[in-house]
């Protein structure tokens, strides 16, 4: 795909999310795939875009929490944890906030793969790697989620490599 139609893709996107935000404001739905194309263009057309959206990504994730933290099985949670890990610390990144919003989606889910995977991600930062080797076998171990099932054997197979890498160093 090329970038013009990728950036197309995720405008739209949010400007889908913007409509149903103007109809239902209420509803987490709207407010989570705004911040969701948010966050697909920052992290697919760098740092620009990044600084540009993330105040914007952080508030409707937010909204979401406030709305239905339960919402697709903890996702603004999820979501907001890679948001900061992934902003950095003089933008309001922070691994400690990254790690309680991981371990809050899990709540919702304890199985999930994208939780555990991420969370993983911030403990290996953090230099935590034992930890970091439990939360992937985690991902490793967790049933299939028949509404998830492509995203979790996508973690998984990245769960295997990232632990072999772990566990080599």
């Amino acid at each position: 795909m090329l970038a013009a139609e990728a950036r197309a893709i995720y405008e739209n996107g949010i400007a889908a999310g913007r409509a149903a935000v103007a109809v239902e404001t209420n509803r987490p739905e709207g407010h989570f795939w705004i911040a969701a194309n948010m966050g697909a263009m920052a992290e697919s057309f760098g740092v620009r875009q990044g600084i540009k959206y993330r105040t914007a990504i952080k508030d409707e994730l937010e909204t979401v929490l406030r709305i239905d933290p339960a919402f697709q099985q903890g996702s603004a949670d999820r979501a907001l944890g890679m948001w900061y890990f992934k902003v950095p610390r003089l933008f309001g990144g922070s691994h400690k906030d990254a790690e309680a919003h991981l371990r809050a989606s899990l709540r919702y889910n304890p199985n999930s793969t994208a939780s555990h995977f991420f969370l993983a991600q911030v403990l290996l930062d953090d230099g935590r790697k034992n930890d970091a080797a439990a939360e992937l076998k985690s991902v490793i171990d967790a049933p299939t989620d028949p509404d998830w099932a492509p995203e979790d054997r996508e973690f998984q197979t990245k769960a295997r490599t990232l632990l072999t890498q772990v566990q080599s160093r």
